[in-house]
């Protein structure tokens, strides 16, 4: 019994003595060395991809449409038809105003020919006999009149052989004149006219007849193809878009804070999440000109331009990218989460034989790890990385790399 007692009394020991050990022992933190080498300073965020040349088809007139010609991706030509809208009141005003160019053209060909036929036909009928007629009277005046030079006829017959020439001439001269008045120069004239605008209307109605054919406004790929056989289309609806996707521009939206480290000609990278380890690389094109809200950010809209030779990223996609802003040789850098900041500005604590000290550090370039640290630091040295123990300078700690 006592035997057992003592052991217990040795393990009550052990424990107590463990305990205030532990309490006097200084805390484990891990440290991270201070390293030279190439950084890549890059700027990683978020953005959305479209065609950096495109344009939208737009129904100008309303109706159903009875033809898709075009398959979402497919490449046409410029001018290319895309889609027929059918509205059978335009077909109606076509045949319409076709009918009276016709009836207008009739009408001026018969006043240009000297007026309508069937008076003209009678016209020419009753000139014809009339000239029929004078041909007989010159010829008995004639022969009355070398009669009568032989004193083988009277003077009385000659003269009323003449009177029958006259009379016949007059009778001629009337029907001409009464031919050319049939159609006045000004009854001419309005004919022209009213051919003239019945031509006009015919033309416009074409025209607005043409606009139920959609056509491609530019050469390029189809996308965001809107219409299908049988819908209704108003005035304006978007059917389509055409763009060349060969390149693409990308809005990527940069937080306020990082737009300093932002450049024309900074290359970038864009990923997109549907096809994953494909990348896609380009360069800034354009600095923002204003600063927007994005939902809780503040961002301001980058303009990047990338190849898209394989057309496989789409418009529209929600893609990451990663403009790289800088590459500094030889840096000194740290790991992102050793910097530590309060009002007194950017520090790190730094290893001192057993304890840590505060350095105050100047950051320069970073990397989606690290940061540079352009003074504070060396080589070499020993910073503590984020630990649950708090620490302040001077305390005692059990350094682990």
């Amino acid at each position: 019994m006592k035997k057992l007692l003592l052991l217990l009394l040795l393990v009550v020991a052990a424990v107590i003595g463990w305990g205030v050990f532990r309490k006097t022992a200084p805390p484990q933190v891990k440290f991270a060395r201070v390293k030279r080498e190439t950084l890549v300073s890059t700027l990683p965020t978020n953005g959305k991809a479209e065609p950096l040349e495109w344009q939208a088809v737009h129904a100008e007139t309303a109706g159903l449409v009875s033809q898709v010609a075009v398959r979402e991706g497919e490449r046409v030509a410029k001018g290319a038809a895309l889609a027929v809208i059918v509205d059978p009141s335009l077909e109606a005003d076509v045949a319409a105003g076709e009918a009276k160019v016709a009836e207008a053209r009739a009408n001026l060909a018969a006043l240009e020919a000297g007026g309508k036929p069937a008076e003209l036909a009678g016209i020419e009928n009753n000139l014809a006999r009339a000239r029929f007629d004078l041909q007989q009277h010159r010829k008995e005046y004639d022969a009355l009149r070398r009669l009568a030079e032989k004193q083988a006829a009277v003077p009385l017959d000659v003269d009323a052989a003449q009177d029958k020439v006259r009379q016949s001439e007059i009778e001629i001269e009337g029907l001409e004149n009464r031919r050319k008045s049939l159609v006045d120069r000004t009854e001419i004239a309005a004919a022209r006219a009213r051919l003239q605008d019945v031509e006009v209307a015919l033309n416009l109605a074409r025209q607005r007849a043409s606009l139920n054919t959609l056509h491609a406004p530019i050469a390029g790929e189809i996308y965001g193809l809107a219409v299908r056989p049988g819908a209704y289309l108003n005035v304006g609806d978007t059917a389509a878009n055409v763009g060349r996707l060969d390149r693409l521009r990308v809005r990527v939206y940069v937080d306020e804070p990082e737009l300093g480290r932002v450049a024309e000609g900074q290359p970038v990278t864009i990923t997109w999440d549907a096809l994953p380890g494909k990348q896609w690389h380009g360069t800034v094109e354009r600095k923002p000109g204003s600063i927007q809200a994005l939902g809780s950010r503040q961002v301001g809209e980058v303009i990047c331009s990338i190849e898209n030779p394989g057309r496989e990223l789409i418009p529209g996609a929600n893609v990451n990218a990663e403009i790289r802003t800088a590459v500094v040789e030889g840096a000194l850098v740290v790991p992102k989460e050793t910097l530590r900041h309060d009002a007194q500005g950017d520090y790190v604590f730094a290893l001192n034989g057993d304890t840590v000290a505060r350095r105050p550090v100047k950051k320069g370039a970073s990397s989606v790890t690290e940061v540079q640290v352009v003074e504070g630091l060396a080589e070499g040295d020993a910073v503590a990385l984020p630990t649950d123990v708090p620490l302040k300078p001077g305390d005692r700690v059990a350094a682990a790399m």
